[in-house]
């Protein structure tokens, strides 16, 4: 299977290479115009280079960002009859991918994916006198200035900003300053090198907090490295997890059809009528088409319809300034319903047979068990080889209960195909 939860991911590798070039010519195959950007890996201008190449074979007019975040390329691609972002999102600098999207901002549907599959075994050469062309475009200003059209603060606002050395340094500090908020800028340079695993997990975070509370900010924002994801602090320095941030947007916007992921507390229910995908903001997006009037999910991606299908971390980090100005999160925060969820990860050698080995139909997608006090899943990761269990009880017992259940099952596949704690 050649697409994971959100395009396509692997570790670098010659293979990823000749990849690229094929992707691009069936990407192109039958579009006349395509945008093509990059995140900050050392390998991300090899790769932007092949599928280029692939696109103007095609006949296709290349318009090309340069190093820009995934939703500054979604957002430009909607003068295009394609986009493609190079990019392994909040995987480690040795991995590096492929995500294709739409002109409205989203991914590729199963569909699309499905059919770029088909492709890449057929040729899709033009001859000589019908070949591409390239044209350089200043996708990073259009996007911060649609963004800031959006923006309001009413008083401006101190924020700690950690672009994590990727993609989101070429525009978050100026787009968080143009709305009227000091910037205290965290690897915010696009060195190719990640100071801090891309990630934005609490763990990968320890020294931001304190930075928040010595320097009486008003939140934090974190980026992974295309920034398409966003997560935050609070002004008490307070790691603010993804369901609770998913809740505090939709208050604030007051948005009351809210799609998210199955592995998203139910604590969403009782402020928001929910739609649940599988894992994977391109099924997010897909569900967006047609119902509800936000999403996201809880690892930090936010999707706002009217702005774009595709996560926009960027939008996002303005956002919550904009909601600092007027609100204190932490408080808010403190008012939002609570249980206890658990989340872990295994490193598994071969994920998706373990899976199958559980019983699941599609192993990306998952088992999930519910009851009236709780839920646990288990999945295979889109991106990584591991198997990640959910779990979530309205007691901390009835959690670790849950996440239990999971580790039993997922321990008996292991015996056979074995694996280990990550």
């Amino acid at each position: 299977m050649l697409f994971g939860s959100s395009g396509i991911r692997r570790e670098f590798s010659p293979h990823l290479v000749d990849l690229a070039l094929r992707i691009g010519a069936a990407a192109a195959d039958g579009a006349s115009s395509a945008v093509v950007g990059r995140d900050t890996r050392t390998t991300s201008e090899l790769l932007e280079h092949c599928v280029i190449a692939g696109m103007l074979s095609a006949g296709a007019t290349v318009y090309t960002c340069g190093i820009a975040p995934t939703p500054t390329v979604a957002y430009a691609t909607r003068d295009a009859d394609a986009g493609c972002m190079i990019t392994a999102s909040h995987n480690p600098e040795s991995y590096n991918g492929v995500k294709l999207l739409n002109p409205d901002g989203s991914a590729f549907t199963r569909r699309q994916q499905a059919a770029i599959e088909g492709a890449l075994a057929g040729s899709h050469g033009k001859s000589w006198d019908e070949q591409g062309r390239v044209s350089p475009i200043d996708a990073v200003d259009a996007h911060r200035e649609a963004i800031l059209d959006r923006l309001s603060l009413s008083k401006p606002v101190t924020v700690v900003l950690d672009c994590g050395n990727g993609a989101g340094s070429v525009i978050t500090p100026d787009l968080l300053a143009g709305a009227g908020s000091t910037v205290i800028g965290l690897n915010c340079n696009v060195s190719g090198r990640f100071a801090r695993p891309s990630e934005p997990l609490e763990a990968n975070l320890p020294y931001v907090g304190e930075i928040v509370r010595k320097r009486e900010a008003a939140c934090a924002v974190i980026h992974d490295g295309d920034a398409d994801r966003m997560m935050a602090f609070d002004e008490r320095g307070r790691y603010i997890d993804g369901d609770h941030l998913l809740m505090l947007f939709a208050k604030y916007l007051d948005r009351k059809h809210v799609v998210t992921t199955v592995d998203a507390s139910m604590a969403i229910e009782e402020v928001a009528e929910v739609r649940r995908t599988p894992v994977g903001d391109s099924f997010v997006s897909e569900e967006l088409l047609s119902w509800g009037d936000f999403g996201g999910e809880a690892s930090g991606s936010w999707i706002f319809p009217e702005h774009s299908y595709c996560p926009d971390g960027i939008y996002a980090a303005g956002l919550l300034c904009e909601i600092a100005s007027e609100w204190s999160i932490a408080e808010e925060l403190d008012r939002m319903p609570r249980y206890t969820l658990l989340r872990e990860s295994y490193r598994i050698a071969s994920p998706r047979e373990v899976m199958v080995a559980i019983g699941a139909d599609e192993p990306t997608h998952g088992i999930r068990f519910d009851d009236d006090d709780g839920w646990y899943l288990i999945r295979a990761s889109g991106t990584e080889p591991k198997v990640r269990i959910t779990a979530e009880g309205k007691t901390p017992a009835k959690a670790k209960e849950m996440l239990t259940m999971g580790h039993t099952a997922l321990e008996r596949a292991k015996r056979v195909l074995g694996g280990e704690k990550e």
